[in-house]
């Protein structure tokens, strides 16, 4: 609701309006204008301003109320990590699902629907994994979900469709590129700290193992021997 009143207000069409509804109130104020009295003076201003939006809307473009789908993803690191990571996938998966004016090749969308996938069986692990990231491996595991891949999906949905595929950028790819190489790169990360914690759970099941083994294995008593 806030970003919508903002981009009305910010609007050149809105400035227009209050720019000829401004220059009206003048006018009546100075006896210039032939509606007199308060309620001419308002429904002078009201007239004007109308007027100028109209015609600022038309030359330069009336306010956008809905902004950009992917604008929407913007998520905070608070309350329980798993949770927020949950939502920020969920809604990473919609946009792409969604694919506004097609702007990610049917690869790219592959590409960040198989990185949700993986973070998601990431969340399952660790949630009932014996084992535990470290610090900085789950700062990393949550900054992934909530703002690297968001962020860079964001800023590469900005980009116009035909100048990301084509023109290459200062690293000498281009940006459909670069976005891959992003993707892969997350997705090593992501790969690296799923198998961190299997190797956890896979050393824990061992011990228990070898724990059973040595508990139960039979010994044989001293002096004992096979019947002929």
């Amino acid at each position: 609701m806030l970003n919508t009143l903002t981009r009305f207000t910010q609007s050149p069409a809105n400035w227009c309006g209050l720019g000829l509804g401004t220059l009206a109130l003048l006018l009546s104020g100075s006896g210039l204008a032939l509606w007199g009295g308060a309620m001419g003076s308002v429904g002078l201003a009201a007239l004007g301003y109308g007027a100028g939006f109209g015609v600022g809307g038309l030359w330069l473009g009336f306010p956008r109320l809905r902004g950009n789908p992917w604008d929407e993803l913007d998520f905070s690191d608070e309350g329980d990590a798993r949770t927020a990571m949950g939502h920020a996938l969920s809604a990473v998966q919609q946009l792409v699902n969604y694919n506004p004016d097609n702007r990610l090749s049917a690869s790219l969308q592959a590409q960040v629907l198989g990185l949700c996938q993986q973070l998601s069986t990431l969340l399952d692990q660790w949630e009932r994994s014996k084992g535990q990231l470290s610090l900085e491996e789950g700062f990393h595991a949550r900054h992934i979900a909530l703002s690297y891949l968001p962020d860079a999906l964001k800023t590469y949905l900005s980009i116009p469709k035909q100048f990301a595929a084509t023109q290459a950028l200062s690293n000498g790819k281009t940006a459909q590129d670069t976005f891959k190489l992003t993707l892969d790169d997350l997705s090593g990360k992501v790969r690296q700290l799923t198998n961190d914690l299997a190797s956890q759970d896979a050393q824990a099941f061992l011990n228990h193992s070898q724990f059973l083994h040595e508990k139960f294995q039979t010994r044989s008593l001293p002096g004992s021997h096979s019947s002929a």
